[in-house]
């Protein structure tokens, strides 16, 4: 189980980290996931990434301003770079990510 304090330490500690929200009962959750992760590991050499599940980590969610599921937020040098929520697109966040990590790489 996530904490609060084990994703803030994660975030700072890594230069690319994606926090996936979801829970158990969203389907969407469950079947973007694995595209997802595939994704990043076709794209992207070292990226973190930390699941939280909402239903057993009811304080990290609004610490972050999410409200609904399932929502990205990406970190790239411990800022938020990219948020995504409900519909999204796997392409369009590779997308959106592949150049700034490249540049931070670099």
């Amino acid at each position: 189980m996530q904490t609060l304090e084990n994703i803030k330490k994660t975030i700072e500690k890594n230069q690319a980290v994606l926090v996936y929200f979801s829970a158990p009962s969203c389907g969407v959750c469950h079947a973007l996931k694995p595209k997802l992760l595939e994704a990043l590991d076709a794209n992207f050499e070292d990226f973190e990434v930390m699941s939280v599940d909402i239903s057993e980590n009811e304080d990290i969610a609004p610490h972050f301003g999410v409200f609904s599921i399932p929502t990205i937020l990406v970190f790239l040098d411990s800022k938020e770079f990219l948020r995504k929520s409900r519909n999204m697109s796997v392409d369009e966040v590779i997308r959106e990510i592949k150049r700034p990590y490249e540049i931070m790489k670099s």
